[in-house]
């Protein structure tokens, strides 16, 4: 099989997806109209509500839900071989995540801008919106540590990478304030400056990585474990529109550029695909992956295809930003489906390279050495790179080497493989960073609301400082200490089941809110086929998680299977209580309707 022509199947799959499927759904089960005032109108408040362009939408949400899902994901679930990942991330991504994600956001628009927690409140009932609080909470601070854990690996020891990403901090705040209130509408000109700064990051960064500054940018773990949480905090507590919108705008470029660059590399260079359609692993004892094809590599792709996090995106900062109803089909549908290429992008740049050097890039040597499979060009590589890139599990490296090699392969550009390297190595950690920012914001949002719901009413309003101040740092914190204490081995396996058992609940929302709002009760099969198979396939994969970390006899596999329980009984409950309301609802003869208060009453920003 050639790279080219996944490329062109998968492209083909997507346009269609859209055109088709989106339009139904948007068209026919969810009857989107303009009519309807959007929350960031109607609340518009100059800090969470502000009614935005919606390409500048469109980036936020991309940057936000893009993590490391569609980038790490495809590279372990490689393992298996291409052909399992590459269907999952196909079918997947259009008929679970887009759904999910356009779901989602339609649902989080007609009820004011409200969390994914109100919504089940209001729809299922009161039992599913305390068991989704818990669920949500727990979730948030696990998907947040998984995300940094990525980002902290590829920063370690890394002052290239670490400047650049900390150069976009204050470039998007002068960008911020020159779009939205030194010139407001100036997305051409704000646009343009923008991305030419974050490039002058980018290169400029080389030269810092070799100056006497670079002490300054080299960060130990630790470190970092204490410098992403302290930025996430700072970003959930500032205006929207003054960091994490124009970040994330900006970095879009970044991201999207990047991911057209390698497509045309692949174009150009046209390297086969040296992994086989299956490998012996899709039974299990993988030295990548543990367990089983079923099923480990839905979790392990995750993002890439559905992802639960997205849920929180959707009902947290871009519901507040939208100015049309429609705009939803564009921004959620189109932008999981973006997000599904780069993951096909990340899948291509692993399944290139001989499976030798794929697994000797993503196990530890003494794995390695059992699996009796030569290395054909890791020596090269690494001589290439200017670093050993054997040995160096977790998907970011192996897939900075494959980018790498892809254009090194494009005439007059081998010398330039370090340069490469270096780039996709920073480039995923912005990839990443946006996303930090975007969920560390909605957890304090999730947590106002539970706090301000059951415990203490000014929690609840936006503009009241000690609350805003306390849930951001609870949040961050707790995120933070996981990170600090923890690792890709103890985390990502955690992260993976999570952010999928949110999907799951995502999804049996959405399915509530389908019955309540479609003309036939027959769409509800759009959201409750893929939730089912999720939920029985996420069980599994929690359960096996559940035996793995309890046989590692130490505090933090103790901790990890506890969440685990804790999370499946917590999602078994919502389902449960899902699954009451669907009886329900299926007994009438009309849609019931969305369960919102009146414009008035909705909502807690004014």
């Amino acid at each position: 099989m050639n790279s080219v022509s996944l490329i062109i199947i998968a492209v083909c799959f997507f346009l269609l997806a859209y055109r088709y499927y989106s339009a139904f759904i948007t068209a026919k089960v969810l009857m989107l109209n303009d009519a309807n005032t959007t929350p960031a109108i109607y609340y518009e408040d100059g800090r969470d509500f502000v009614p935005t362009n919606k390409w500048i939408v469109f980036g936020h949400h991309f940057a936000a839900i893009a993590g490391p899902g569609p980038l790490v994901g495809p590279i372990l679930a490689a393992q298996y071989g291409w052909g399992p990942a590459f269907m999952w991330i196909l079918l997947g991504s259009v008929f679970a995540g887009a759904v999910h994600d356009l779901v989602i956001l339609f649902a989080s628009v007609r009820h004011r801008g409200e969390s994914l927690v109100v919504i089940a409140k209001r729809e299922i009932g009161p039992v599913a919106g305390v068991t989704t609080s818990l669920a949500v909470l727990f979730i948030v601070v696990v998907a947040l540590a998984g995300l940094g854990i990525v980002v902290a690996n590829a920063l370690l020891n890394n002052p290239w990478g670490t400047y650049t990403l900390s150069m976009t901090i204050p470039i998007a705040l002068v960008i911020g304030i020159y779009m939205f209130r030194l010139f407001p509408g100036a997305i051409r000109s704000g646009s343009l400056a923008g991305f030419l700064l974050v490039l002058l990051a980018v290169f400029s960064g080389s030269y810092i990585a070799g100056s006497p500054l670079a002490g300054l940018f080299t960060l130990t773990k630790h470190q970092l474990a204490i410098a992403l949480p302290v930025y996430g905090f700072i970003a959930s507590v500032l205006p929207v529109w003054l960091l994490l919108a124009p970040r994330d705008y900006l970095s879009t470029y970044m991201k999207i550029g990047t991911i057209l660059a390698l497509a045309l590399g692949i174009f150009i260079v046209h390297p086969d695909v040296t992994m086989p359609f299956t490998t012996s692993f899709i039974y299990g004892g993988g030295p990548v992956i543990p367990g089983p094809v079923w099923p480990y590599v839905f979790i392990t792709i995750a993002c890439g295809a559905v992802s639960g996090a997205h849920a929180l995106i959707c009902s947290g900062t871009t519901p507040k930003m939208l100015e049309l109803e429609t705009q939803a089909r564009p921004i959620a549908f189109g932008g999981m489906l973006v997000e599904a290429v780069v993951a096909v992008m990340a899948l291509i740049a692993a399944v290139v390279l001989t499976p030798g050097d794929y697994f000797a890039i993503n196990t530890p040597a003494a794995v390695f050495s059992k699996l009796n499979m030569p290395a054909v060009e890791i020596k090269q590589l690494s001589a290439l790179v200017g670093i050993d890139v054997a040995h160096r599990p977790g998907g970011a490296v192996s897939l900075a080497v494959g980018m790498a090699h892809i254009f090194s392969s494009i005439g007059g550009m081998k010398h330039l493989m370090s340069y490469w390297y270096q780039f996709a190595i920073m480039f995923e950690a912005l990839f990443i960073l946006t996303t930090i920012d975007a969920f560390s914001r909605v957890g304090r949002y999730i947590l106002q609301d539970v706090l301000g719901t059951y415990v203490y009413t000014p929690f609840k309003q936006a503009h009241w400082w000690p609350g805003v101040i306390l849930t951001s740092a609870a949040i961050c914190f707790s995120w933070g200490y996981l990170l600090y204490s923890g690792d890709v081995a103890s985390i990502w396996p955690l992260f993976g089941v999570a952010n999928q058992l949110l999907a799951v609940v995502a999804l049996a929302i959405g399915t509530t809110v389908v019955l309540k709002v479609a003309p036939k009760k027959i769409y509800a099969a759009v959201t409750a086929v893929p939730a089912a198979f999720l939920a029985v396939t996420v069980f599994a994969a929690g359960y096996l998680n559940i035996n793995l970390f309890f046989k590692r006899h130490d505090l933090l596999g103790l901790i990890n299977g506890i969440l685990s329980v804790v999370l499946l009984t917590l999602v078994a409950a919502i389902l449960i209580d899902a699954c009451r309301s669907w009886i329900k609802l299926l007994k009438r003869e009309k849609p019931a309707g969305l369960s919102v208060p009146a414009a008035r009453e909705a909502g807690s920003a004014k």
